[in-house]
């Protein structure tokens, strides 16, 4: 039964009050095992370097690990989950559970990833079906069908679809097209010329692709054949893809046309069929990201025979499945993926990598069990507590803004009060009844979930939006915003210190690690650079005043010029248009946690803990938010492809424009850190 979606309500000065005083009665002490003072390296001045400074003795004491490409304490948090459900996995592994039961399919999946001799001999058969589908294709309609049904058990391919909100309508769901098809990276692999990519591309090109086609059963000749035509489509569909920075802007990747509309922009695709073959009922619209993808798509099923087809088609498929496949496959995959890409030295083991992916496939039932035995509703209410007291920083901040008029100021509060949080784990978990799990085949079952994931998805079309859904699990070490949904989501692993109980947390590392770094930076996205153009419901709609917006635009410009002007590696630098979103989120977590903690009775009081004032620990537990190092591959890969900078600079940049920061460790002028008060920037 669906309850009616309630935004929630301002909170009373009262509410507010028990809010910011939970938490906060517990006696302050000295602490030998606080990670604040344990990460602490003295040998490095704050104003120099902060990042290093906070965490520099336990970047030396915590090597990066061969299997990893980096390593951070969401790597540590992981560790301790990947236990618990390590446990959560064997008990249900050793019931007599009945089947169709959440313990049956949790046990006989783990039970599948396990069983090595099982998956070494069946080779690639759970793919036969499949990949005879695709040697049979006679013809473009048949390429196309196969392309369909691919993407109906998740091998991504040239059809970049979903259902998801209209993001001019966030109350209705639509069939959304958007770019794909590329098994490097993103379109930047194939054209760029410095010498690490280039040798990425190489190998990709020339060993990666040949060797799995050969390991799907084709001779060596046909193999290195079937590559060359794989990486010519893929470097076609490159050409007309869009860069990484310009897939923000909302607007611009908005283009809601008809069928008919469809069809003329793609005369060689009949998307009636192909949408019967995407198993989904009669379309009458579309939202297409970007139509020059699929103009170029429509060419190259012209310019390339059905043959080059059709070794693009097997690729994609093999490539998406060779982890749960035998071990040639699934070591190639690795070294390309993993050694090449990201510089992990050795793959995880076998265990790990089945709870990984068990996770990202049946997360809410696992979600479930762990809620229960490993997060408590009395840490659900102190980070409930916190959002609230960030609410009301932002509501103070918007008021006391110079260079925004009453008009839009009043419109950013309706949005502010209309924000949705949802913390630690569902209310309604999702219901995995339809999904099939058995322990015949580990890939057979990647295919049932990613099949069961696909209709869940597909079957929203035209229905009401269901607001109490999550997109994330509890056990994910991760939080987001939703634009279309005016909502942020908080998973409890999110809200863990590894190793510490959270009733041992003082606030003001907790208003630091969690306050600032994750409930600020997720509720400031609602008003970055891409979120701002949303409305309270969710709706990509004008709200600003012109002059508003061009006044925001100006202060996000010197946000980006700041990150544009770090070279972290070799020649590459950060991409400050790419990553302005979180570096706007960043800085608004900042500064609404460090005015949110001011009101806390640990920060009135202004007893030290270990030898540190309150606000220092508050910045001492921001950066511990960002504990983190990561390989050359992972870090080059990092800029190319991700929205978000690097770890040390999403500490040391954006302390650099708060004035709390300078006071609290007095930083002076001709510290490194040091930069002007009129170079400061100040959004939010």
């Amino acid at each position: 039964m669906k309850k009616n979606y309630q935004k929630p309500v301002i909170y009373t000065g009262v509410l507010l009050a028990f809010a910011l005083c939970a938490y906060q009665t517990k006696k302050l002490v000295d602490n030998p095992n606080d990670p604040i003072v344990k990460h602490i390296d003295p040998s490095v001045k704050p104003g120099d370097d902060f990042f290093l400074y906070a965490n520099g003795t336990w970047l030396k004491e915590n090597p990066i690990p061969p299997a990893y490409s980096s390593w951070g304490i969401g790597n540590e948090v992981n560790e301790e989950i990947r236990d618990r459900l390590k446990k959560i996995n064997e008990d249900a592994l050793a019931a007599l559970a009945p089947k169709g039961s959440s313990t049956q399919k949790i046990g006989d999946f783990y039970y599948s990833g396990l069983d090595s001799v099982g998956i070494e001999k069946a080779g690639v058969s759970p793919l036969k079906e499949q990949l005879t589908l695709i040697d049979n294709a006679q013809n473009v309609q048949d390429i196309l069908n196969a392309a369909a049904i691919l993407t109906t058990t998740g091998t991504r391919n040239i059809i970049g679809m979903r259902v998801s909100q209209d993001d001019k309508n966030s109350s209705k769901m639509m069939v959304q097209l958007g770019q794909t098809g590329l098994g490097l990276p993103n379109r930047d692999y194939y054209f760029k010329t410095d010498a690490r990519t280039t040798k990425i591309r190489n190998d990709y090109s020339s060993k990666y692709l040949p060797t799995m086609l050969q390991l799907s059963g084709w001779d060596e000749q046909k193999a290195l054949a079937g590559a060359k035509s794989t990486y010519a489509i893929e470097k076609f569909l490159a050409d007309s893809s869009r860069k990484l920075e310009a897939l923000r802007d909302p607007y611009k990747n908005y283009h809601k046309i008809t069928i008919a509309q469809l069809d003329q922009l793609t005369p060689g695709i009949s998307w009636d069929n192909l949408f019967k073959s995407l198993q989904l009922n009669p379309v009458d619209s579309v939202i297409v990201g970007q139509p020059e993808f699929y103009k170029a798509v429509n060419k190259a099923l012209t310019t390339f025979t059905v043959d080059d087809w059709k070794a693009y088609l097997r690729t994609k498929l093999v490539t998406s499945y060779a982890p749960y496949l035998n071990n040639a496959l699934a070591d190639e995959s690795f070294r390309f993926s993993g050694k090449v890409l990201r510089g992990q030295k050795e793959q995880l083991p076998r265990w790990k990598r089945v709870l990984d992916n068990e996770n990202g496939i049946m997360g809410e039932l696992l979600g479930q069990l762990f809620v229960k035995a490993y997060f408590s509703e009395k840490s659900k209410e102190r980070y409930v507590a916190e959002v609230e007291a960030i609410r009301q920083s932002y509501r103070e901040h918007i008021m006391k803004l110079d260079w925004m008029s009453p008009e839009t100021k009043q419109k950013a509060l309706d949005k502010l009060n209309a924000i949705h949080p949802k913390v630690g784990y569902p209310d309604q978990w999702k219901d995995f009844s339809a999904l099939v799990i058995s322990r015949d085949s580990y890939a057979g079952n990647v295919m049932q979930a990613r099949h069961w994931a696909y209709m869940v998805n597909i079957n929203k079309l035209g229905k009401p939006i269901n607001h109490r859904e999550w997109n994330m699990t509890p056990q994910t070490y991760n939080a987001n915003y939703s634009p279309s949904n005016n909502e942020i989501t908080l998973p409890a692993a999110q809200l863990l210190i590894p190793g510490i109980k959270d009733d041992d947390v003082d606030d003001a590392v907790a208003y630091g690690y969690v306050a600032a770094s994750t409930i600020g930076h997720e509720i400031t996205h609602g008003f970055d650079d891409e979120g701002r153009q949303f409305d309270k419901n969710g709706n990509l709609k004008t709200w600003w005043t012109p002059q508003d917006s061009i006044k925001f635009t100006q202060r996000a410009q010197m946000l980006v010029d700041q990150f544009n002007g770090y070279v972290v590696l070799d020649s590459l630098h950060v991409n400050g248009k790419a990553t302005l979103g979180e570096n706007i989120a960043d800085l608004g977590g900042i500064v609404l946690g460090v005015d949110a903690f001011k009101k806390t009775q640990q920060y009135k009081e202004g007893k030290k803990i270990n030898g540190f004032t309150p606000m220092q620990r508050f910045f001492l537990g921001y950066a511990l938010g960002w504990l983190m190092h990561e390989r050359d591959e992972a870090l080059a890969n990092q800029i190319l492809t991700d929205v978000h900078a690097p770890a040390f600079l999403r500490v040391n940049v954006p302390f650099t424009d708060v004035p709390e920061f300078y006071e609290a460790f007095h930083i002076k002028k001709g510290d490194k850190m040091w930069v002007d008060p009129d170079k400061r920037v100040k959004i939010w």
